[in-house]
Protein backbone atom coordinates (compact mmCIF):
# COMPACT_ATOMS: atom_id res chain seq x y z
CA UNK A 1 0.00 0.00 0.00
CA UNK A 2 1.39 3.38 -1.01
CA UNK A 3 0.36 6.28 0.33
CA UNK A 4 0.39 9.58 -1.85
CA UNK A 5 0.85 12.40 0.24
CA UNK A 6 -0.23 15.04 -2.68
CA UNK A 7 -3.73 12.91 -2.79
CA UNK A 8 -4.32 12.29 1.01
CA UNK A 9 -3.56 16.42 1.46
CA UNK A 10 -6.00 17.51 -1.95
CA UNK A 11 -8.71 14.61 -0.50
CA UNK A 12 -8.61 15.90 3.43
CA UNK A 13 -9.28 19.95 1.97
CA UNK A 14 -12.24 18.40 -0.25
CA UNK A 15 -13.96 16.84 2.25
CA UNK A 16 -12.88 19.16 4.93
CA UNK A 17 -14.33 22.20 2.84
CA UNK A 18 -17.37 19.48 2.14
CA UNK A 19 -18.16 18.80 5.91
CA UNK A 20 -17.67 22.37 6.78
CA UNK A 21 -17.63 21.26 10.59
CA UNK A 22 -16.01 24.86 11.44
CA UNK A 23 -19.18 26.70 9.80
CA UNK A 24 -21.08 24.31 11.56
CA UNK A 25 -19.69 25.53 15.28
CA UNK A 26 -23.53 27.17 15.83
CA UNK A 27 -25.59 24.76 14.99
CA UNK A 28 -23.74 22.16 17.38
CA UNK A 29 -24.08 24.81 20.11
CA UNK A 30 -27.80 25.70 19.26
CA UNK A 31 -28.34 21.68 18.97
CA UNK A 32 -26.49 20.97 22.48
CA UNK A 33 -28.31 23.85 24.13
CA UNK A 34 -31.35 22.52 23.15
CA UNK A 35 -31.36 18.97 22.83
CA UNK A 36 -28.50 18.18 25.50
CA UNK A 37 -24.69 17.84 25.87
CA UNK A 38 -23.25 16.02 22.23
CA UNK A 39 -21.24 13.40 22.66
CA UNK A 40 -18.24 14.09 20.53
CA UNK A 41 -16.92 10.56 20.41
CA UNK A 42 -20.01 8.82 19.50
CA UNK A 43 -20.50 11.41 16.38
CA UNK A 44 -17.03 10.89 15.46
CA UNK A 45 -17.29 7.10 15.59
CA UNK A 46 -20.81 7.26 14.25
CA UNK A 47 -19.88 9.68 11.30
CA UNK A 48 -17.16 7.59 10.14
CA UNK A 49 -18.32 4.65 10.04
CA UNK A 50 -21.22 5.65 8.08
CA UNK A 51 -18.50 7.51 5.70
CA UNK A 52 -16.07 4.20 5.52
CA UNK A 53 -18.86 1.92 4.46
CA UNK A 54 -20.73 4.47 1.76
CA UNK A 55 -16.89 4.81 0.46
CA UNK A 56 -16.80 0.62 0.08
CA UNK A 57 -20.33 -0.18 -0.73
CA UNK A 58 -21.45 2.91 -2.13
CA UNK A 59 -20.58 1.84 -5.75
CA UNK A 60 -22.03 -1.79 -5.00
CA UNK A 61 -24.96 -0.09 -4.56
CA UNK A 62 -24.93 1.51 -7.65
CA UNK A 63 -24.36 -0.64 -9.66
CA UNK A 64 -27.68 -2.78 -8.60
CA UNK A 65 -29.13 -0.18 -9.70
CA UNK A 66 -27.41 0.73 -12.90
CA UNK A 67 -24.89 3.48 -12.25
CA UNK A 68 -21.56 4.12 -12.96
CA UNK A 69 -19.37 5.99 -10.51
CA UNK A 70 -18.92 8.82 -13.66
CA UNK A 71 -22.61 9.41 -13.38
CA UNK A 72 -22.71 9.55 -9.65
CA UNK A 73 -19.89 11.78 -9.87
CA UNK A 74 -21.59 13.86 -11.95
CA UNK A 75 -24.63 14.13 -9.56
CA UNK A 76 -22.31 14.74 -6.55
CA UNK A 77 -20.40 17.56 -8.64
CA UNK A 78 -23.80 19.20 -8.35
CA UNK A 79 -24.69 18.56 -4.61
CA UNK A 80 -21.32 20.38 -4.00
CA UNK A 81 -21.33 22.94 -6.24
CA UNK A 82 -25.10 24.05 -4.67
CA UNK A 83 -23.55 23.41 -1.19
CA UNK A 84 -21.05 26.11 -2.58
CA UNK A 85 -23.67 28.17 -3.53
CA UNK A 86 -25.92 27.84 0.14
CA UNK A 87 -22.33 28.64 1.69
CA UNK A 88 -21.32 31.61 -0.89
CA UNK A 89 -24.71 33.64 -0.93
CA UNK A 90 -25.88 32.61 2.83
CA UNK A 91 -28.76 30.76 1.29
CA UNK A 92 -30.61 27.76 2.32
CA UNK A 93 -31.46 25.33 -0.55
CA UNK A 94 -32.01 22.21 1.74
CA UNK A 95 -34.19 21.30 4.44
CA UNK A 96 -32.54 20.57 7.86
CA UNK A 97 -34.71 18.06 10.61
CA UNK A 98 -33.49 17.42 13.74
CA UNK A 99 -34.39 14.73 16.45
CA UNK A 100 -33.53 13.86 19.94
CA UNK A 101 -30.68 11.68 19.34
CA UNK A 102 -28.74 14.55 18.46
CA UNK A 103 -25.04 12.81 18.59
CA UNK A 104 -26.15 10.44 16.13
CA UNK A 105 -28.82 12.68 14.46
CA UNK A 106 -28.52 15.30 13.29
CA UNK A 107 -24.91 15.83 14.18
CA UNK A 108 -23.14 12.64 12.69
CA UNK A 109 -25.52 12.19 10.18
CA UNK A 110 -26.55 14.23 8.22
CA UNK A 111 -24.48 16.95 9.48
CA UNK A 112 -21.22 15.92 9.34
CA UNK A 113 -21.87 12.54 6.87
CA UNK A 114 -24.81 13.98 4.84
CA UNK A 115 -25.68 13.64 1.66
CA UNK A 116 -22.92 16.46 0.40
CA UNK A 117 -20.20 13.88 2.26
CA UNK A 118 -21.13 10.61 1.01
CA UNK A 119 -21.79 12.11 -2.75
CA UNK A 120 -18.70 13.99 -2.73
CA UNK A 121 -16.62 9.97 -1.30
CA UNK A 122 -17.69 8.41 -4.29
CA UNK A 123 -17.02 11.60 -6.58
CA UNK A 124 -13.38 11.52 -5.78
CA UNK A 125 -13.03 8.27 -5.46
CA UNK A 126 -13.05 8.20 -9.18
CA UNK A 127 -10.15 10.79 -8.95
CA UNK A 128 -7.90 9.37 -5.85
CA UNK A 129 -6.88 6.05 -4.54
CA UNK A 130 -8.75 4.50 -2.10
CA UNK A 131 -6.28 4.55 0.73
CA UNK A 132 -5.58 8.21 0.17
CA UNK A 133 -9.26 8.66 0.90
CA UNK A 134 -9.35 6.66 4.24
CA UNK A 135 -6.66 8.33 5.24
CA UNK A 136 -8.42 11.90 4.71
CA UNK A 137 -11.41 10.50 6.57
CA UNK A 138 -9.43 10.11 9.41
CA UNK A 139 -7.69 13.19 9.42
CA UNK A 140 -10.88 14.59 9.37
CA UNK A 141 -12.51 12.79 11.63
CA UNK A 142 -9.86 13.73 14.16
CA UNK A 143 -9.97 17.29 13.82
CA UNK A 144 -14.03 16.86 13.75
CA UNK A 145 -13.53 15.36 17.47
CA UNK A 146 -11.42 18.04 18.26
CA UNK A 147 -13.83 20.70 16.95
CA UNK A 148 -16.88 18.58 18.91
CA UNK A 149 -15.49 19.05 21.79
CA UNK A 150 -14.29 22.51 21.84
CA UNK A 151 -17.09 24.09 19.91
CA UNK A 152 -18.19 26.96 22.94
CA UNK A 153 -14.20 27.76 23.03
CA UNK A 154 -13.63 28.00 19.34
CA UNK A 155 -16.60 30.67 18.75
CA UNK A 156 -15.29 32.62 21.58
CA UNK A 157 -11.91 32.32 19.28
CA UNK A 158 -13.30 33.06 15.69
CA UNK A 159 -16.83 34.89 16.72
CA UNK A 160 -19.38 35.73 14.40
CA UNK A 161 -17.08 37.43 11.77
CA UNK A 162 -14.68 34.88 11.76
CA UNK A 163 -17.48 31.93 11.01
CA UNK A 164 -18.81 33.68 8.34
CA UNK A 165 -15.62 34.30 6.49
CA UNK A 166 -14.98 30.59 6.90
CA UNK A 167 -18.17 29.58 5.50
CA UNK A 168 -17.47 32.00 2.25
CA UNK A 169 -13.75 30.88 1.65
CA UNK A 170 -14.79 27.27 2.14
CA UNK A 171 -17.78 27.66 -0.02
CA UNK A 172 -15.74 29.36 -2.95
CA UNK A 173 -13.39 26.71 -2.71
CA UNK A 174 -16.64 24.21 -2.99
CA UNK A 175 -18.00 26.14 -5.77
CA UNK A 176 -14.38 25.39 -7.90
CA UNK A 177 -14.31 22.07 -6.73
CA UNK A 178 -17.35 21.23 -8.44
CA UNK A 179 -16.98 22.85 -11.96
CA UNK A 180 -13.96 19.98 -12.20
CA UNK A 181 -15.28 17.29 -10.73
CA UNK A 182 -18.18 18.35 -13.52
CA UNK A 183 -16.09 18.47 -16.25
CA UNK A 184 -13.73 15.89 -15.55
CA UNK A 185 -16.48 13.42 -15.06
CA UNK A 186 -18.50 14.72 -18.25
CA UNK A 187 -15.65 13.57 -20.14
CA UNK A 188 -15.45 10.26 -19.10
CA UNK A 189 -19.39 9.50 -19.52
CA UNK A 190 -19.26 11.18 -22.98
CA UNK A 191 -16.23 8.85 -24.09
CA UNK A 192 -18.65 5.95 -22.04
CA UNK A 193 -21.38 6.79 -24.22
CA UNK A 194 -19.82 7.51 -27.47
CA UNK A 195 -18.01 3.60 -26.85
CA UNK A 196 -21.49 1.66 -25.89
CA UNK A 197 -22.77 3.38 -29.27
CA UNK A 198 -19.72 2.09 -31.47
CA UNK A 199 -20.02 -1.42 -29.59
CA UNK A 200 -23.89 -1.56 -30.47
Amino acid sequence: MIFDIKQIASASMILFAVIDILGAIPVVIDLGNRMGEINASKATLVSGAIMLVFLFMGESILSLIGLDIHSFALAGALVIFFIGIEMVLGIKLSKEETTSAVSVVPIAFPLIAGTGTLTTLLSIKAEFATESIIAAILINLVFIYIVLRNTKYLEKILGPGGIIILRKVFGIVLLAIGIKLFLTNMGAVINLTHASGKAL
